[in-house]
């Protein structure tokens, strides 16, 4: 079987990096890797909260492409971190991270860009896209994600607990036992109490649920890596936050807007198996947008998933011309 490594282009370093104050207290790491004279793009990672890593930048070939890619509000390298008790994520919306797209590419000097998102990413990247279309020459969405409340149920409330039974109830473990109701509302409280008693096992639970059920075959290095304190809790704390506020979207918006972006060229790839972010997402989508190239691959979740990475770095190769 061919690895995600081998499909991949070869690792790269930024030519340039910095940080972006975008007001709110709030200031944003970037950075640019590959061409500076290419096609400009930008890379928007999932979550929210999920912040890079350096595997990022190689979905688009260093010789054609110029890749923004950068660390959303509270996470990675980005300041305020919300693993500090003392961040305030109130000032941490998806239309918070619309603006701050707007503002990086500005202060990038860009005209328009390919917009690259999976997961979390993938519903940005369409809340940026509806919001400016006439900034985005081209999408490549992956695992599709709009923040619906049946899309929230299935992954946090049970649905997928019937395929991962042995990590729901390490999902559910800081809950207590015998806990019915809304986990996501439940974990809400744990996730900003201010004990570490109970605020770190919630983030360390909440996350390595979705680390564990990300890919088609269990990845303990992914789960391992997803275990590190200071990331899970910031990782927890956004993504519920994002969660018990529904995306700051009305139920749909996503899909009911697809109008304003249809005549954008795009490819949607989604894994036939995902749990977090299941096929009938991105069949919706599809739907509302039949003119996206839509690629339904044998894998789960995880960008760095062979099948997934093939047709992302395919998709990036063909818009390149």
């Amino acid at each position: 079987m061919t690895t995600t490594e081998a499909l991949l282009y070869p690792p790269i370093e930024p030519y340039a990096s910095g940080r972006l104050d975008v007001g709110d207290g709030q200031e944003l790491y970037w950075e640019e890797c590959g061409n500076p004279d290419g096609k400009p793009a930008v890379f928007i990672h999932g979550g929210p909260g999920g912040g890079l890593v350096p595997s990022h930048r190689r979905y688009f070939n260093p010789a054609a492409y110029r890749v923004v890619l950068f660390d959303q509000r509270g996470c990675g390298r980005s300041t305020p971190h919300a693993s500090d008790l003392n961040a305030d994520l109130s000032a941490n919306t998806t239309w918070h991270l619309v603006a701050d797209l707007e503002r990086l590419r500005e202060a990038r000097g860009i005209d328009s860009w390919l917009v690259f998102g999976g997961s979390w990413g993938s519903a940005l990247a369409l809340a940026y896209a509806e919001s400016h279309p006439e900034r985005v020459s081209e999408l490549v969405l992956r695992g599709i994600f709009t923040l619906r409340r049946s899309e929230l149920d299935w992954y946090y409330n049970g649905g997928a607990a019937n395929l991962a039974p042995v990590w729901w109830r390490s999902f559910l473990a800081p809950l207590g036992e015998g806990f019915t109701g809304d986990c996501i509302a439940a974990y809400h409280h744990l996730l900003f109490d201010p004990d570490p008693a109970i605020h770190l096992p919630a983030g360390v639970a909440w996350t390595t649920w979705e680390a564990a059920t990300s890919t088609l075959e269990f990845s303990p290095e992914l789960v391992a890596a997803f275990s590190d304190p200071a990331f899970a809790l910031a990782f927890a704390r956004i993504e519920n936050h994002y969660f018990v506020n529904a995306g700051w979207f009305t139920e749909g918006q996503l899909l009911a807007q697809v109008d304003r972006i249809r005549h954008i060229p795009g490819v949607i790839v989604q894994g036939a198996y995902d749990l977090p972010c299941p096929l009938t997402t991105a069949d919706a989508l599809h739907r509302a947008w039949p003119e996206a190239d839509y690629r339904v691959v044998l894998a789960g979740h995880s960008v760095s998933e062979p099948a997934i990475a093939k047709e992302l770095v395919a998709a990036t190769d063909r818009m390149a011309l």
